[in-house]
């Protein structure tokens, strides 16, 4: 049972996170090469704006936010599930190598059939997820020992030289592209916001709408898996069954968030932490507070690679990695992974 006091803790930082959050979406709507004011989306949104203020709002930013914003809170999700389930504080699908994995599966997905991508909506978030479970399959499968179970420095490691080959693989089939192709890469590779149009939100929300809640609900059984084994087997969690359906799901998450924003790391690391650091590590507690910040750390790293060098903007896969690899390291010292 939750204490109150715990409850109460928590409604407040959710609240708070999501007035924050809701006060990023607004400025990532307003910010561009074409300024908007507040007053001009909501007046807009209420189907009373300018014919260009609509034709921007509407069919270029508000896709952008929205799969800005389901993007970070797939890949944070994701990172919550891998850190418990490895019991590795530093699992995050991007530091794992998942997210290469997928990129290099769309890499040669556009090599072999030699298509546009735009083309294949659809089809996309499906090639991900096979390269990102064959990755995740790969990795654990090296990293496991008899003795030791997962090791969290094993899968690091394994995870950076699968994630660097696969970049590499990536390239290397880039340079049989032609250039829209090759762009195409370039850009997923950079961690850029490339599915910023409404069909790869159709695409993409269903699968956070059966799956987030579906972690949810599974928050006791996470609990149970973070603790030592023998707890959890005498409470009656079939392990392996359990484990197997989480990191199916986490790979899941992950892979079709990369799908449709690029390959983005980080994010799966922070959110978690940052909301564990104010609620604690008890998962019902935890993960809807995950979920909201991760949102919040792509929205507005996003918006932050709009404004700098305008007008072609950076990635915010580059924004976040600025924020992320110090983060990364700290963790790393402060849990003496190595």
């Amino acid at each position: 049972m939750i204490h109150p006091k715990h409850k109460l803790k928590q409604r407040i930082a959710l609240t708070g996170a999501i007035v924050v959050l809701a006060a990023a979406i607004v400025w990532s709507m307003t910010t561009g090469e074409y300024a908007m004011s507040f007053t001009q989306i909501m007046q807009t949104l209420l189907g009373n704006g300018e014919y260009a203020d609509e034709l921007i709002l509407i069919d270029f930013r508000l896709p952008r936010v929205l799969i800005t914003l389901l993007a970070g809170m797939a890949l944070s999700m994701s990172g919550a599930v891998l850190q418990s389930v490895t019991k590795n504080p530093l699992a995050e699908p991007g530091i794992l190598g998942i997210n290469a994995g997928s990129g290099f599966a769309i890499a040669l997905f556009i090599a072999i059939g030699q298509i546009n991508a735009d083309d294949f909506v659809y089809v996309l978030p499906l090639i991900s997820m096979v390269g990102g479970l064959l990755t995740a399959l790969f990795i654990f499968t090296f990293s496991y020992s008899g003795e030791k179970g997962l090791s969290p420095a094993s899968m690091v490691l394994v995870g950076v030289g699968v994630s660097t080959a696969l970049s590499g693989g990536a390239l290397t089939i880039m340079s049989t592209f032609d250039r829209d192709q090759s762009e195409f890469i370039a850009t997923w590779l950079a961690g850029n916001i490339w599915g910023d149009s409404w069909p790869f939100v159709w695409v993409f929300l269903p699968w956070l709408v059966v799956l987030i809640p579906f972690l949810f609900y599974k928050a006791e059984t996470l609990n149970i898996l973070h603790t030592n084994e023998n707890t959890a087997i005498g409470l009656g969690v079939a392990l392996n069954r359990e484990r197997l359906v989480l990191v199916f799901i986490a790979v899941l998450l992950s892979s079709a968030a990369v799908s449709v924003a690029g390959a983005i790391g980080f994010i799966g690391l922070m959110g978690p932490h940052i909301a564990k650091s104010i609620v604690g590590p008890r998962h019902q507690l935890f993960l809807p507070i995950a979920l909201i910040v991760g949102a919040l750390l792509l929205v507005i790293s996003d918006t932050i690679g709009k404004i700098v060098l305008q007008p072609t903007g950076v990635p915010a896969g580059v924004i976040v990695a600025i924020i992320g690899a110090p983060y990364f390291l700290y963790l790393m010292y402060r849990t003496r992974a190595f």
